[in-house]
């Protein structure tokens, strides 16, 4: 039903929203239903009761009112009043507690926004630690990004295209994490080993992989609307030599472009109509109509949930995660010099890599040595790749999937698909790390394609 409800009105404006939420849907429900594999697939972020009315806030469930002030939060970690102590736990700075969801008793949408605002915080703190403790860089992509175009990035480390040995390719899954992460739940409520790709990054430098970190989900950049003091008309704004007429906004540019919603729950947004853009002068209501009219111009546009009207620019040929690791293979990946690579895809990133898979078959079986999936919501029925990339699945792949079995335990799948063995946790979030030490043995066992050269 709620795959119908997505799809019922493929004509509006909010419908490549529609496709956003299917897509994340998809990694928690409908390929969990089809797969055999006895290890049920979960991607609901929040584990706490507080922060499990986040799924709902998400979906713009409870809008905050008209005459409430804009909501406002701090821009650092500090701000917010905590820091990561020795041991990488987030901890309030003077009580040392770990993180209170539910600071305002009945104030879920503030309590949302502020775990969003945070999370926001946390995405630039972990950009700094690959950084700084693990001498990444950030690249550009596209690669040829004009100075004013949308474009994100991925983290290097300094060996990343010439190592002659072996790379190490990182890729996340679905929703608000950003680069260097697994979970932004793990971050906030147990620890940066568990919730960050960190110590899969220092363990593979220990072992001589360059590190690629890829950024799947940073899909588009978020621009400003034009204001409602932006469509004053022209008898009130005075210009001269009719260069108003050229400035003036036209209502089609006015229109969001049909991108996908804003991630971590930003409400839907109600964009004007062109009729609601009309200058005074052309609409000639009396003073009284025009007072009433500007009300309820401020009242269906200018809610204070939303302190500023946006729309989304899609990032070039980076617009999704399946086109972000098409590119990054593309440009990335295949232009290194190591004879090995090595990848580990949690969730809806091993998804995106079957996906490549079937588009870049020869290339990848020439290069890739094992592949690490951890709970991956691939799904080779729905995906169809082909027998021989099937085949290929068998021998180099294994996916960890959640299960209270011991660790490494061989679990029953009745598909053609890659083998599945337990990651010795039944949450989602924490099979990369439960199986972190499983898939360097993993890697280290593999054949590798340098030594068959000898």
């Amino acid at each position: 039903m709620a795959l119908v409800a997505c799809l019922q009105d493929v004509s509006s404006p909010s419908y490549s929203q529609h496709i956003d939420r299917i897509a994340t849907w998809f990694d928690s429900s409908f390929l969990d239903l089809m797969s055999p594999r006895s290890c049920t697939i979960n991607t609901g972020e929040l584990v706490n009761p507080e922060d499990s009315e986040e799924t709902d806030l998400r979906l713009g469930m409870d809008k905050q009112t008209n005459d409430e002030p804009p909501l406002s939060f701090p821009k650092t970690l500090e701000g917010f009043g905590y820091a990561f102590n020795e041991q990488g736990q987030m901890r309030h700075v003077e009580t040392g507690e770990a993180f209170v969801f539910k600071v305002r008793e009945d104030d879920r949408n503030w309590n949302q926004k502020r775990y969003e605002a945070l999370g926001e915080v946390l995405n630039q703190h972990v950009f700094e630690l690959l950084e700084k403790k693990c001498n990444m860089t950030r690249v550009m992509v596209p690669v040829d990004a004009t100075e004013n175009e949308p474009s994100s990035f991925i983290f290097l480390s300094p060996d990343a295209l010439t190592n002659p040995s072996k790379l190490l390719v990182l890729i996340q899954g679905s929703g608000v994490v950003r680069a260097g992460q697994w979970a932004r739940r793990l971050i906030i409520n147990e620890d940066l080993d568990s919730g960050t790709q960190i110590p899969f990054i220092a363990r593979a430098m220990e072992e001589g992989y360059g590190v690629m970190v890829l950024n799947p989900n940073e899909n588009s950049v978020e621009v400003d609307m034009p204001t409602p003091s932006s469509l004053v008309p022209l008898s009130q704004s005075e210009p001269s030599d009719g260069q108003a007429e050229k400035d003036m906004p036209t209502p089609s540019s006015l229109l969001p472009l049909s991108q996908s919603e804003p991630s971590d729950g930003q409400a839907e947004k109600d964009m004007p109509t062109p009729s609601s853009l009309l200058p005074l002068s052309q609409s000639e209501p009396s003073d009284g109509q025009a007072e009433k009219r500007d009300k309820a111009f401020d009242k269906q546009h200018c809610n204070s949930d939303k302190e500023r009207e946006t729309k989304q620019i899609q990032i070039r040929e980076n617009s999704s995660s399946q086109e972000h690791v098409l590119y990054v293979w593309d440009h990335f990946v295949s232009r290194a010099q190591a004879k090995d690579v090595f990848i580990v895809a949690h969730s809806y990133g091993g998804l995106s890599l079957v996906d490549l898979m079937k588009r870049r078959e020869a290339e990848l079986k020439s290069r890739v040595v094992a592949v690490a999936f951890t709970d991956s919501v691939h799904n080779i029925r729905l995906q169809k790749p082909n027998q021989g990339v099937q085949n290929w699945m068998q021998k180099h792949c294994r996916n960890w999937v959640r299960s209270e079995e011991p660790l490494d335990t061989r679990m029953r799948t009745n598909w053609p698909d890659c083998p599945c063995v337990s990651a010795g946790t039944d949450e989602h979030e924490l099979t990369s790390w439960r199986s972190f030490q499983s898939i360097f043995r993993f890697f280290n066992k593999a054949p590798r394609k340098e030594d068959r050269r000898r």
